[in-house]
């Protein structure tokens, strides 16, 4: 009996590392898209916009950026190590790390979505010579 619900707890634990695995997927392939876009913002700053504050905040928010994604990278790693061969078994004390990490990737959308705000703003005011 106990073998049967040791498996099926590991069962479970396996389906809830694969789940916290497909969302963290989707997390840091949203991750390289934002990437991509920062590098046509930064274009458009220079070509257009020439706004010294702008280009530091692109700047600034690229670093963010790298850090998240070395972060969710590394939490990947974590992830995948545990469901190989981890015994830990996932609780509340687990489950709230993985929304932690779904804070830090939201708190980074919410900033892309101003800084998008801030450009487009500036954007709005461009005059063409």
């Amino acid at each position: 009996m106990d073998t049967i619900l040791s498996h099926k707890i590991d069962a479970y634990r396996r389906l809830f590392i694969e789940k916290d695995l497909i969302e963290l997927s989707q997390w840091i392939a949203a991750i390289e898209s934002i990437n991509l876009e920062i590098n046509y913002l930064q274009l458009i700053e220079k070509r257009l916009i020439k706004n010294s504050t702008l280009s530091a905040m692109l700047q600034g928010f690229r670093r963010k950026n790298t850090l998240v994604m070395a972060s969710l990278c590394k939490y990947e790693q974590e992830l995948k190590r545990e469901y190989e061969y981890s015994e830990r078994t996932y609780d509340v004390v687990r489950a709230k790390e993985h929304e932690g990490r779904r804070d830090l990737y939201s708190n980074l959308m919410i900033e892309f979505k101003q800084l998008r705000k801030v450009i487009y703003i500036a954007l709005s005011k461009y005059k063409r010579s």
